[in-house]
């Protein structure tokens, strides 16, 4: 338990944007902490992903296309972020396994 308590700030700081994971990577450096790895994993994902379809979806000029990819991603970080809070480490479903095994040696 104290392992999460040490490794919470970092953790919830990685879902602040793609800037929160850089931040939560430097926190996270020098002690190495499971609980805000894990997290740190599944928040760049999340960014990522966002990024990604966001570059993709651009391409198409359609309000309903752009606002599921916004619900979809909130949904996702929103679960993320209460998981971290929560002290959970619980994968974001249905990218968060992929995230952990992709991004493995970061963190």
């Amino acid at each position: 338990m104290n392992s999460i308590e040490k490794g919470k700030t970092a953790a919830i700081t990685s879902y602040i944007l793609i800037i929160g994971v850089f931040i939560a990577m430097s926190m996270n450096s020098e002690n190495k902490n499971s609980f805000a790895s894990f997290h740190i994993r599944q928040a760049l994902g999340l960014s990522i992903t966002f990024i990604s379809l966001g570059l993709i979806i651009s391409n198409f000029d359609s309000p309903m296309i752009s606002i599921s990819m916004w619900v979809f991603l909130s949904v996702l970080w929103t679960y993320g972020i209460f998981s971290a809070i929560n002290g959970e480490t619980k994968p974001i479903p249905l990218l968060g396994n992929y995230f952990q095994k992709w991004f493995v040696k970061i963190t």
